[in-house]
């Protein structure tokens, strides 16, 4: 696909996805869309001139706050919201249609060589400030929860959440909150109900 090409399917797919968008010209300015342009020629440099592609790559980086990697490869109509703090890894693999927001890491563990980060198949949504570690793969149509740590793969059109906050305190102090060990000794007596006999069970589920 030719660069002009790129840029008009691109420039449309963002008009049509983006509500808070005034006018074109906006788009221009938009750090995702920069920094994915800015991705289309160091993508092809990279074979060739790796360390010219890397450079560009960083220049873009430093004026965006979003660092592609060139060796990525990125489907049509990625859209980087926001953008601000996204990381996408040397061997990331994103499918068509993927909706990214700000603070995301597309990353690998440790230094192992090959392929090492994350493949995100088409029609995926990953949002703000999720962690996706790894050689794994986000499958076609999932949601992945804001703030959520990804490290195994996600089946097709599931939807991840992390564990929400909880309160811990208040204006009358702290506030009580059951641990993992008090809780899965309520749910052993749930399980072992059966046996209406067993002492333990019975204070535990009356505390």
């Amino acid at each position: 696909m030719s660069y002009y090409k790129y840029l008009k399917e691109e420039i449309a797919w963002i008009k049509e996805h983006d509500p808070s968008l005034n006018s074109t010209v906006e788009i221009w300015f938009m750090p995702g869309f920069r920094a994915l342009k800015t991705w289309y020629f160091t993508h092809k440099l990279y074979k060739k001139h790796p360390s010219l592609a890397r450079i560009i790559s960083l220049r873009s980086q430093r004026k965006t706050g979003i660092d592609i990697h060139p060796g990525a490869m990125i489907g049509k109509h990625v859209f980087i919201d926001h953008g601000s703090g996204v990381v996408i890894g040397e061997t990331c693999v994103i499918g068509e249609r993927v909706m990214i927001y700000q603070g995301v890491t597309l990353g690998a563990t440790g230094k192992v060589a090959g392929k090492r980060h994350p493949t995100v198949e088409d029609d995926v949504v990953i949002g703000a400030g999720s962690k996706i570690i790894g050689n794994i793969t986000l499958h076609q149509g999932c949601k992945i929860g804001a703030g959520s740590v990804i490290i195994k793969d996600v089946p097709a059109n599931t939807t991840m959440i992390p564990a929400p906050a909880y309160a811990i305190r208040n204006q009358n102090g702290k506030i009580k909150v059951p641990n993992i060990s008090s809780l899965e000794g309520k749910l052993n007596c749930v399980l072992k109900q059966l046996d209406p006999d067993n002492s333990k069970c019975k204070k535990e589920a009356d505390s």
